[in-house]
């Protein structure tokens, strides 16, 4: 929602056509000496015409307090979380011919531990891993085709059920090995995707990372395909449909077994001829089956906006999101099921909450209405502020309690979420933010169960 308006004058003098021609020159004046670090940075962006590079550094502290047990004493469990992330990444895109490049991009992201004390105090070096590594050829077969195979990024809206490829490594990667075929229809601002998605749990399973832990990045082996047709032909609306098919295999940290087919749309834009609404509606159905149980569901995200267009560019939102929950004696499976929808889209806290429910992030049985309000504080801070109402659609564990986690109560309020976010940009190069959420959980959880969370973070991020 940044708009940035570069004004320019021109001035220029009339000169007299019977000058000698060292007359008519007017003196330039001298160019700004470039700095050594600008310098670097343009030969390391493009050392040679056929290869080009990217870099970016990432530091975040992170504090949580009962983020998965909602309880102050929790036996077995943590309460206080307490760590610094770090994340380096170095990528190259290599230029074979003019449609034809490969791209790849290492990733190395290790933590230190200050709480909870069942973490090592010593700094966890982890393992280095390819996060991109794909071939694009574009204008394949002389047609508006362009092609992606192997390790590669994939979002599509607003990442409501397609983004997040790799969900136990948090923000890491997001990465999906995947077929793509993107098709641009000739006359007409439409897309056309094909992809085919072959993941694995293991982050070796492909590509071996440098000191390999072992890590897992899936809760599951997970086959895939999606059709995704984008249309902004239209000026002031633009549609999107697709059809998503996602097969997930268990493997030792899972035992989820499930086969999902999930058919949806959108609609986005402005009202009517209006400056100041924009709004995008989105909905989906699915069916399938999971854990032997036939799926039926049905997932809808709304949202709503109000531009003031004034100097500080004031926005107003409000959303509405609604996921089936699994009814009680049907016999079937009625929860809405994220797909590659599952990282922290409106709350960290949330994500963490579903622990025991679900898994981290796989957000399902929800009634949202989120408010909010955003603005530049000043041209480099903007304020992001939001509060929403949490429901469940179904309770089916009343009563019931998790091993050293949550007790669930007969109620449907899961609670009340406050955040707070403040994004400022230091410098070209240099970007963060500090977060803050505060979690006052409802009657949905047990008494013993509904002591408030909160999460506090720090995020700078600096790229070459």
């Amino acid at each position: 929602m940044c708009l940035f308006l570069v004004c320019s004058i021109v001035r220029a003098e009339q000169q007299d056509p019977h000058r000698k021609v060292e007359q008519s020159v007017s003196p330039q004046p001298a160019a700004a000496p470039s700095s050594g670090m600008e310098d670097f940075r343009d030969w390391f962006h493009n050392p040679t015409p056929w290869l080009s590079m990217e870099a970016d550094l990432k530091w975040e502290w992170f504090n949580g307090w009962n983020i998965d047990t909602l309880k102050d004493d929790s036996v077995g469990r943590v309460s206080n979380w307490n760590y610094t992330l770090n994340r380096f990444r170095w990528g190259t895109k290599t230029k074979i011919t003019d449609d034809i490049e490969f791209n790849h991009r290492w990733v190395w992201e290790f933590r230190t531990w200050d709480a909870p004390d069942t973490y090592n105090k010593e700094v966890d070096f982890d393992e280095i891993v390819w996060d991109r590594f794909n071939l694009t050829v574009r204008n394949l077969g002389n047609m508006p085709l362009t092609m992606v195979v192997g390790r590669q990024d994939i979002i599509f809206g607003t990442g409501w059920l397609v983004l997040e490829g790799t969900n136990i490594d948090e923000g890491r990667t997001i990465f999906f090995d995947a077929l793509r075929f993107t098709y641009e229809m000739p006359n007409r601002d439409t897309t056309l995707d094909l992809i085919y998605i072959e993941q694995r749990a293991d982050s070796s399973a492909w590509l071996r990372p440098f000191s390999d832990g072992h890590k897992y990045v899936n809760w599951h082996d997970e086959r895939g395909a999606i059709i995704y047709v984008t249309d902004k032909s239209r000026p002031n609306l633009q549609l999107e449909g697709y059809f998503i098919y996602k097969d997930e295999n268990p493997v030792n940290v899972s035992n989820v077994n499930a086969e999902i087919y999930t058919l949806g749309g959108s609609l986005s834009g402005p009202i009517g001829s209006s400056e100041h609404w924009k709004y995008r509606a989105e909905g989906a159905v699915q069916a399938g089956n999971k854990n032997g149980e036939s799926l039926r569901a049905f997932g809808t995200l709304d949202t709503i906006e109000y531009h003031f267009n004034d100097a500080k560019k004031n926005v107003l939102h409000a959303s509405l999101e609604y996921l089936s929950g699994d009814k009680p004696g049907t016999g079937k499976n009625e929860a809405f099921d994220p797909l590659w929808g599952q990282w922290p889209q409106w709350s960290v806290i949330n994500s963490y909450a579903y622990w025991y429910e679900t898994s981290p992030s796989e957000t399902t049985n929800l009634l949202r209405i989120g408010l909010g309000h955003s603005f530049w504080l000043t041209e480099e801070v903007q304020v992001c502020t939001d509060y929403h109402l949490l429901w469940a659609n179904e309770n089916t564990r009343g009563g019931s309690s998790a091993a050293n986690g949550l007790t669930w109560s007969d109620g449907k309020f899961r609670g009340q979420l406050i955040t707070e976010q403040l994004k400022y940009n230091l410098t070209k190069q240099l970007k963060g933010y500090f977060l803050f959420e505060y979690f006052i959980p409802g009657n949905y959880y047990d008494e013993s169960s509904r002591d408030p969370a909160y999460v506090s973070k720090i995020n700078l991020e600096y790229t070459f």
